[in-house]
C-alpha cells in the first residue's frame, strides 16, 4: 500500500527490561517500564539531557490509546505518575507523534493525568 518492501516477522534478541540502560555512542538511556497502552511498553530516559523518549504513551494535552490489546486505561495513567512524573517537571519528553511537552506542564495542564502538586 505504501510501497515499502515486505518484511518477515522476528523475536527480538533481548527484551528491555525496568532499569536496563541502552547505550550508543556516548549516549546512555534508561528503560523505564511504563504499561498501559501496551503490556510491554517502555520510555527512554536520558537523565544528562533531561529528556525523555515516551512514545504513545504522554502526549502534549492527552495520552495514548487503551484499546489495544492488553491495554488498560488505569494502569496506563499509574504508569505515567508512578514513573513518569518522579523524573521531574523539568524534563522535555518526545511522544510518538505530535509536539513536544515538558512533564510540569503536563502535570498542570494536560485533562486526563493534572494533578494539584504545585511546580517548585
Amino acid at each position: 500500500m505504501f510501497g515499502w518492501p515486505l518484511t518477515e516477522a522476528f523475536e527480538p534478541t533481548q527484551w528491555l527490561d525496568e532499569g536496563d540502560v541502552v547505550t550508543f555512542g556516548n549516549q546512555s538511556l534508561n528503560v523505564v517500564h511504563t504499561p498501559g497502552h501496551t503490556p510491554g511498553h517502555v520510555c527512554l530516559f536520558n537523565e544528562e539531557a533531561q529528556l525523555a523518549f515516551v512514545g504513545d504513551v504522554l502526549f502534549n494535552g492527552s495520552i495514548g490509546r487503551t484499546d489495544f490489546p492488553q491495554g488498560d486505561h488505569a494502569t496506563l495513567i499509574n504508569s505515567i505518575k508512578t514513573k513518569l512524573w518522579p523524573l521531574g517537571n523539568d524534563v522535555k519528553f518526545v511522544p510518538g507523534h505530535g509536539p513536544e511537552s515538558t512533564f510540569g506542564r503536563e502535570r498542570v495542564s494536560n485533562p486526563f493525568v493534572a494533578d494539584e502538586m504545585p511546580l517548585y
